[in-house]
C-alpha cells in the first residue's frame, strides 16, 4: 500500500494548511479583495457613465455651436444686406440732392440772364429813346423853321395822339 500512497501524512498536512490559509482568506483576504474589486468596478462604471454624459454634453455644444455658426451666418448676410439697401437709399438720396441743387443753380442762371436780358432790352430803348428825340429835335428843327410849319406839324400830331385814344 505504500505505493500507492507514498507520503500519506505530507498529504494530510498538506491539506490541513491549505484548509487553514482558505479559511484565513475567506474571513479576512476575499472580503477585502472582492471589496476592492467591487470598488474598481464601481470607478470604472462610473467613469464609463461621466465619459458618456461629457460626450453627450459635447455633442450637445457641438450642436449648440452649429447652431450658434448658422445664426451668426445668417445675421451677417441680413446685416450686409441691410447695409447694401442702405448704401443705396443713401446714393439715392444724394443723386436727388445732386439734382435738386444743379436744378436750383440752372433756374438761378435762367433768372439772372433774364434780368440781363430784360436790362440789355431796357438799356436798347433808352439809347433809342434817345436817338430818336435827337433825330426828331434835328428833324423838327430843320422842318419847323417858319411859323405855319409849326403849326401845322402840331395840329397833325394832336390829330394823331387823340385818333388812336378814341379807338
Amino acid at each position: 500500500m505504500s505505493l500507492l500512497l507514498p507520503d500519506s501524512g505530507l498529504l494530510f498536512w498538506m491539506f490541513l494548511s491549505f484548509g487553514i490559509v482558505f479559511v484565513i482568506l475567506a474571513k479576512y483576504g476575499f472580503p477585502v479583495i472582492i471589496k476592492m474589486v467591487e470598488g474598481r468596478k464601481t470607478y470604472i462604471d462610473q467613469s464609463l457613465e461621466v465619459a458618456r454624459e461629457a460626450n453627450a454634453q459635447l455633442s450637445k455644444l457641438k450642436a449648440e455651436g452649429d447652431a450658434l455658426v448658422a445664426a451668426a451666418n445668417k445675421e451677417q448676410g441680413r446685416i450686409l444686406k441691410e447695409a447694401m439697401e442702405e448704401r443705396d437709399k443713401i446714393v439715392h438720396e444724394a443723386r436727388k440732392q445732386a439734382e435738386i441743387a444743379a436744378q436750383k443753380e440752372l433756374d438761378a442762371v435762367k433768372q439772372q440772364i433774364q434780368i440781363e436780358k430784360d436790362e440789355a432790352i431796357r438799356d436798347i430803348r433808352r439809347q433809342v429813346a434817345v436817338l430818336s428825340v435827337d433825330i426828331a429835335e434835328k428833324v423838327l428843327r430843320k422842318n419847323l423853321a417858319d411859323k405855319d410849319a409849326q403849326m401845322g406839324m402840331i395840329d397833325r400830331m394832336l390829330d394823331e395822339v387823340l385818333t388812336p385814344n378814341k379807338n
